[in-house]
Order: structure tokens, then sequence, then C-alpha cells
């Protein structure tokens, strides 16, 4: 019956409505700072590049990506990938995006700890995040233990994963305030901005974490409900 009611289903009622007000805070922030110009002058393609080589990194390339605040570093392939509106942009809220993504380029040359562990897991992570829900779910339905066990095992990691997100996004975001701020003396006023942005965006990865969180009790909860049951 749980496929048609889940009564446990409101135990992820918080993680949601943290995840939406994240994504209602990022989105109006960074509409907010889009608007306003930098004083620095530069597009975000050219504040990377200025960045980079500052922090003598000449290995890491700089592309556009499609989509929107689709914005990542991809540290296998040393590449830095600017959404269109944040490459071209000069709006105080892209040029942080923009150093917030170097920041996480830098921890990569300096090989940064957590950002290494949370390299190393992500094949693990991805066939966790795949495959844990329907291990989980064959376990409950055909009643074996090993099973239910080893989905919620498999899901572990990807609340261990979120958890490890945590600080090396708070730590780039710290690195782009920093570099703004030292490297290319952005006006105070300017900073604000940015710091919202960027704290606006935490926050969405902080909703993740309690969601991924949220769910392993979830289905440690299932797994008390319905695993006892042949």
């Amino acid at each position: 019956m749980f496929f048609f009611f889940d009564p446990t289903f409101i135990i992820l009622i918080p993680g949601l409505l943290l995840a939406l007000w994240a994504q209602i805070r990022v989105q109006t922030a960074y509409a907010r700072y889009s608007q306003v110009r930098s004083s620095l002058g530069l597009t975000g393609y050219e504040l990377a590049k200025r960045l980079l080589e500052n922090a003598g990194i000449y290995n890491v390339k700089i592309e556009v990506v499609s989509g929107f605040l689709s914005d990542h570093y991809d540290p296998v392939k040393k590449v830095l990938r600017l959404s269109p509106q944040n490459f071209k942009g000069t709006s105080v809220a892209s040029l942080g995006v923009v150093a917030h993504e170097v920041g996480h380029a830098m921890q990569d040359a300096e090989k940064y700890p957590l950002l290494a562990l949370r390299n190393m897991m992500v094949p693990a992570v991805a066939m966790g995040s795949n495959l844990s829900w329907f291990i989980f779910l064959f376990g409950l339905i055909f009643y074996t233990p090993f099973l239910i066990r080893l989905g919620i095992i498999l899901f572990s990691l990807v609340v261990l994963f979120t958890l490890i997100t945590l600080p090396v996004e708070f730590n780039a975001s710290r690195r782009a305030v920093k570099l703004l701020e030292t490297s290319m003396l952005m006006p105070e006023y300017e900073l604000k901005g940015v710091k919202e942005v960027l704290s606006a965006a935490a926050l969405t990865y902080v909703a993740s974490s309690l969601t991924a969180f949220l769910q392993l009790l979830r289905m440690i909860a299932l797994a008390g409900l319905f695993g006892d049951r042949r």
C-alpha cells in the first residue's frame, strides 16, 4: 500500500520547503544584482582569466556552457564553464558567481583535501543515487533484508557526499569574496551584493544536504514499517 499512500513522505517536508525558499532567494538575489553593473568594468570571462593568471593557474580553460546559472568547474578536464549571462556579464551578480567558480579551480590547484575527497566519491555516489532506491524497494517488495540494507548503505554515500560538498562550497565562496576584495579592489557596496548572491546559492546546498538526510531517514522508517512483513 505504501506505493499509493506513503505516510513517511511527511519526513521530507522540511527539506522541500527549505529547497523552495533557497531557490526563491537565489533567483531574487541574482535578479537584483544582475542589474547592478560592477565598477570593475570586466566581463565574467575577463575576470576569470585575470584571477586564474594572478593565482598562477594556466592549465584551466574557460568555456561557455548553455543553461541559466549552469556555471561550474570541471576538475577532471580542468575547464571553467560559465553560463552565457555570466561569461559576458559585467554585473555584480555575474562577477560574484565567476569568482566562486575560480575559487573551485584554486582549490583544485592547491589540492584542497575535501574537494579531492568529493571528486573521488563521484563514481560511487552516481551509482548510489541511481540504484539505491531501486534496490531498496526491490528488497521491500520481495522481503530481502540484504537488499534493503544495501539500498540504505548506497544512499548513505549520497548523504555523505552532500555533507562534504557544504564546506567545499563555503570555502569557494570565501575565496571569491577575498579575491574580489583584495586582488580586484571591488568596492564594499558591490561586495555586499556578491555576498548576498553567494549566500543564497550556499543555501541551496544546505537544502540539498538536508533533503538527502531526510530521505535516508525515510528509507530507514520504511524499512521498519514494511521490512518485517512477509
